[in-house]
Parts: structure tokens; sequence; C-alpha cells
């Protein structure tokens, strides 16, 4: 089914199922046009496309409103796609969601199975914090504000990076590099390995616990967000509360947002349009990162000057 057909289904009242039957077929791919198409540009343009690793999978694509030259904080977002498919090029909507909101976006790409397999997409989504901590600056990102997201398999490579502190070490990072972490319908839990996907990527791991970030789990780790829809039979949304309750057992920061009646793709939908229309998904991202950046700005002025 092409995106048109998907497209006037949607209209014609078909509606959610016919659009969750595209993409299941189809992918990301399908929303991204419906998203173009519904929505339109909204004057957010690419500023930059760079292959930051020897894989053309190594991707990065900054995104910004045309004209606007002031600095913003920086979302990097890395896709899902059961770490054996997906295209950041596919997923220009979060772009069109978010860069409005007034962020630089990063959409990041990276390996994926065969041989992207565990580490490589850890080694990779590090390796695109550390390339948007050098370079985003140049196009009116933040380097101090950087947030990282993903949804589903890209909500497990961001989360483990900013709990395990090896992958961001690698490339003279740590996790105070990041301001926070927001997770979508994401993975934190998932021994023993029960599905193709999992198996092929994190079957020849050595140590297999240590491939979970719940297993990672640390005083002093960024201010998190957890969204999962209650109906996610995929990613089960005890993946999150687990991973939630371990943070606020350690006194981290951490919001959960559980959406009744959403399934797995469901977070990911409502940032596109027409979804998007509903904002509660779009507004909960964005109350976030206000509510981390506002307590960050606070903490700094009441830190006293030496002189």
């Amino acid at each position: 089914m092409g995106w048109v057909a998907v497209w006037l289904l949607v209209m014609g009242g078909a509606g959610y199922g016919a659009l969750q039957y595209a993409i299941s077929q189809n992918g990301p791919a399908v929303l991204n046009a419906i998203d173009r198409l519904a929505g339109g540009a909204r004057n957010v343009e690419l500023v930059h496309r760079e292959t930051i690793g020897t894989s053309p999978r190594q991707k990065i694509l900054v995104y910004n409103m045309a004209g606007d030259d002031q600095p913003k904080p920086v979302i990097i977002f890395f896709h899902g796609g059961s770490w054996n498919s997906g295209d950041p090029d596919d997923y220009t909507f979060v772009a069109r969601a978010l860069v409005p909101k007034g962020f630089t976006v990063v959409l990041a790409g990276y390996r994926l199975v065969p041989g992207g397999e565990y580490p490589a997409m850890l080694e990779d989504t590090a390796k695109a914090v550390a390339w948007a901590k050098a370079n985003i600056g140049r196009y009116n990102g933040d380097a101090e504000r950087i947030f990282i997201a993903g949804h589903s398999a890209g909500a497990y490579n961001a989360v483990q990076v900013a709990l395990d502190p090896q992958w961001l070490a690698a490339d003279g990072l740590s996790s105070k590099d990041i301001s926070g972490v927001i997770g979508m319908s994401g993975p934190y839990d998932f021994l023993p390995l029960d599905s193709a996907s999992t198996k092929a990527a994190f079957g020849a791991a050595a140590d297999l616990t240590a491939t979970q970030p719940v297993n990672h789990v640390h005083a002093g780790a960024p201010p998190m967000l957890l969204i999962h829809g209650e109906q996610d039979t995929l990613v089960y949304p005890r993946n999150s509360r687990k991973l939630a309750a371990d943070l606020t057992k350690a006194g981290d920061q951490v919001t959960t947002a559980y959406f009744t009646g959403m399934d797995h793709n469901a977070p990911l939908l409502a940032l596109a349009s027409p979804w998007r229309r509903d904002p509660q998904v779009l507004d909960t991202i964005t109350s976030f990162v206000d509510a981390v950046l506002e307590k960050s700005a606070a903490e700094r002025a009441s830190v006293p000057v030496q002189g």
C-alpha cells in the first residue's frame, strides 16, 4: 500500500488502523510522507548533512527554523526499528514537530544488524553525541543544552549510553554532557532474549546482563522522561516502570508519562501531522525539557561566585 492510498484511507475514515497497517508494511517513510502532505515544511529546513563514520548508516541530519540564528537547546533523536531497520531521512517529521518548539534537532543514524550488533549501536550513539557537542554550535545549537531521545530501539540506545559510562567516555565525554534523556516505548529490561531481533542484535554479547539499561542505574544519572503507551504489546510498559522505579530509588530525576489507549507506535505517531493536533505527547516532551533547563539554571544561579 503506497502512502497516497494510506492518506486517502485516513481522510476517508479508515484512519488509525489503516495507518498502522501501512506503517507495518512500509515503515516510517509512510508516516513521513503523510506528515509532509498534511503539515507542510513548517519553515523547518535541513541545514547540515554529514556521515560521521565508515558506514553510510552513521549519518547526521541537522534541522533548524529558516532564518533563526538564535542558540537553542538541542534534541538528538535516534530512530527505532529493532536495530535492523530505520533511516534518519524517514524521520524528518520529528524535526518538523520539535524545531518549531524552539529546538535544534539532530536526526542520527547508527549501524544496523547485520554488522551493527551490540555494542556497535551504542558506539555510534555516543559518537553522535560527541559530534553534536563539538559541532552543533555551528548550526545554532547550544552544546551545553543537549538532550538525547529515541523511540523503541533508539530509546534503548539513548538510555543505555546515558547510564553506562563507558560509551561516552570512549569519546571523551560523560553523562554530565547530557542535559536529559527522552525515551519513547523503549526496551530497558528485556532478558531473556525472546525475539529474533533481540537475539540477532545481542545474542553474541559476552555478558548479557551488561546490555540492559536497568543494570546500569546509578545516582547522578541525567534527568529522564519515559513515555509509554499502556497498550504496547511489542515493548511492554513494565520496561519503563521498572527503569523509573530503579531511577527513583537511586535518587535520580525521572518523569513518566503512560498514555491509555496508545500502543507501541502511537507516541511516535503523535509527533506527525495530522495527529499532533492532539498535543499531549509533544507537550510532555517540551514541558520536561523546560523543567530540566529551569532547574539547571536555578541551580547555577544559587552557586556562590568564588572571588
